[in-house]
C-alpha cells in the first residue's frame, strides 16, 4: 500500500540558489514529524512543497501514491491542511466565520452546509480553547490568538495529513504545551516545523535540515546528540535528565 504521502528525491531551486536538495522521506500514519534546523535552511519550503503550494524542480510529492500536481486543489484539502507562518486575512470577518472556511473543501453543489459543518467548526475552537472568542472580530486578536484561530481552521477542514509551519510562534508557553498536547493526540499524521528542540523530543521522528538538505532523520533521542546540535547549530549542548521526570533536557551554550 502507497504512503498517505511521500516525498521522492524533492529538490527547489530559487535564484540559481538549491533552496531544498534531495529530500526523500515517508510519512507513517499517525505519525508526528518534527523539522529542525537553523533560519534559511528550507523548512518552510519542504512544507510548501509537502503542502502542494511549491512545485518540485526535480523529484516529486506524492499524495496516496499520485504526483501532487495531478491532483485537485479540493481533493488535495480534503486530505490535508496546511498552517501556514504567515497566515492572514483582511476580511472583516468573525472568529467563528474564519475558522468555518476550514469546511468549504467538504462543500458543493450537492453538499449543502449541515449541523455536522456547525459542530466540527465547534469542536475545533474548543480544541484551541477559542470557542469563548467565537464572535468577536477577527482584527481585534492578538497574534497568539490568530495563531490559535488558524489551527482550528485546519482542524475544522477534518484532513489526515496536518502540517504546521512553527505553530507555536506568538503563543505564550500555556498555549505552546496547550497546542503540542493537542497536535500529539490528533488521530492524523502531523508534520511540525520547530525551533524549540524540547518541543521537538515531542515528535515521533524528526528531520533536521542544513542548507536545504537532510543532516538527520530518525527518533529525536537518537538524532538530537551533542556533537549533531554543535555542528548544525553552532552551539554546545549538553543533554541531563531532568530531576523528577528523568526526561532529557537541553543546556545550551553559545560558542565562541
Amino acid at each position: 500500500m502507497s504512503p498517505l504521502l511521500e516525498v521522492v528525491a524533492a529538490s527547489r531551486m530559487a535564484q540559481g540558489r538549491a533552496i531544498v536538495s534531495d529530500i526523500s522521506l515517508r510519512l507513517q500514519p499517525g505519525e508526528m514529524l518534527g523539522l529542525l534546523g537553523p533560519n534559511g535552511s528550507g523548512k518552510s519550503t519542504l512544507l510548501g512543497m509537502m503542502a502542494g503550494l511549491i512545485r518540485p524542480c526535480r523529484g516529486q510529492v506524492r499524495l496516496k501514491g499520485l504526483p501532487m500536481q495531478a491532483l485537485r486543489r479540493r481533493r488535495i484539502a480534503q486530505l490535508l491542511a496546511l498552517v501556514a507562518q504567515s497566515a492572514e486575512t483582511a476580511e472583516r470577518i468573525t472568529v467563528r466565520q474564519a475558522v468555518e472556511l476550514g469546511r468549504i473543501p467538504r462543500l458543493g453543489p450537492l453538499r449543502p452546509w449541515r449541523p455536522r459543518d456547525d459542530e466540527a467548526v465547534a469542536a475545533a475552537l474548543k480544541a484551541v480553547d477559542m470557542a469563548h472568542l467565537a464572535g468577536r472580530d477577527w482584527s481585534s486578536l492578538s497574534g497568539g490568538e490568530r495563531q490559535r484561530a488558524h489551527i482550528a481552521r485546519a482542524l475544522a477542514q477534518a484532513p489526515r495529513i496536518l502540517l504546521l509551519d512553527e505553530p507555536t510562534n506568538h503563543l505564550d508557553i500555556h498555549h505552546q504545551i496547550a497546542i503540542l498536547d493537542l497536535i500529539a493526540g490528533l488521530s492524523v499524521t502531523t508534520v511540525v516545523a520547530l525551533h524549540d528542540m524540547h518541543h521537538a523530543l515531542r515528535c515521533d521522528r524528526v528531520l533536521v535540515m542544513r542548507d536545504g538538505r537532510c543532516a538527520a532523520l530518525g527518533p529525536p533521542a537518537q538524532v538530537l546528540t551533542p556533537e549533531l546540535i554543535r555542528d548544525i547549530f553552532a552551539v554546545k549542548a549538553e543533554i541531563i535528565p531532568h530531576p523528577r521526570t528523568g526526561r532529557p533536557v537541553f543546556d545550551f551554550e553559545r560558542l565562541c
